[in-house]
């Protein structure tokens, strides 16, 4: 069963990819994610619907505009098979539960925030607001029917927990970090505490980890100073992952050694 749904999530990670990448250039720009449709930037003709399939239409049209001849990025048909790959480990992680849904948009929204901060440093409130209150609703929707309130209670207070810590490291660093990681660590502590209190420290001690080492790695590479403003949510949302993979055994492998 979970394989059939795995295989499900995948292909519907591939069309969510798609929208994603809409989302990812347009909501910087204040343009909307739906009108008007996708279009070539360099002859501005509209992508036809068979040239608009997720990955398979830039492997035929080998990465060029069916008009003018243009190159297309690969990164359209990298963010849709990461999608994919992310919904797919996603089913196999969560398995068949009511939370899945709640998990698979965060999947989404993670990806989506991480894009738009390497790409323009910033986690548009247009993304993380609805992200939030969606992924909430999801997950209390999710408790009632596993009969479990308390795992959504606790998800808000891991929320709030991650918040108030990261609201005092932008405070005490000044600059370190922006608001939109403080906005960001209420959306991963809501996901990472409905799991348990252990996979929620597993997390912010990754982020963090993950964060440090890009940032030193950075430096001793030469590819910032330590005046340039390093994009940090993508470090968070990567450690969130890693821990709601794995955190419940990572927290009982620091416990007991």
């Amino acid at each position: 069963m979970d394989a059939f749904v795995a295989a499900v999530a995948a292909a519907i990670g591939l069309i969510f990819g798609s929208f994603i990448n809409v989302v990812a250039y347009r909501v910087p720009l204040d343009r909307s994610v739906v009108s008007p449709p996708s279009a070539c930037p360099a002859c501005d003709r509209a992508i036809r619907p068979r040239d608009n399939i997720p990955v398979v239409s830039w492997l035929l049209l080998r990465g060029r505009c069916r008009d003018c001849g243009v190159h297309i990025s690969a990164r359209y048909p990298i963010v849709e098979a990461t999608t994919a790959v992310l919904f797919t480990a996603t089913v196999l992680i969560i398995g068949v539960a009511p939370e899945l849904p709640a998990y698979l948009c965060f999947a989404a929204a993670a990806l989506t925030l991480t894009l738009t901060d390497i790409d323009v440093h910033r986690l548009p409130n247009r993304i993380l607001y609805p992200s939030t209150l969606v992924g909430a609703i999801l997950l209390v929707i999710a408790a009632i029917i596993d009969g479990d309130l308390g795992s959504f209670a606790r998800a808000v207070g891991g929320g709030a927990l991650y918040f108030v810590l990261f609201l005092a490291l932008a405070l005490v660093a000044r600059g370190g970090f922006g608001f939109g990681d403080v906005k960001l660590a209420f959306l991963l502590g809501l996901f990472l505490a409905y799991q348990s209190w252990d996979v929620l420290g597993a997390g912010i001690a990754l982020g963090i980890a993950v964060g440090g080492l890009w940032a030193i790695g950075l430096l001793i590479t030469r590819k910032a100073d330590r005046k340039a403003k390093i994009p940090f949510g993508p470090a968070m949302i990567l450690g969130a992952f890693i821990a709601v993979a794995a955190g419940r055994e990572l927290a009982d492998w620091y416990l007991g050694s």
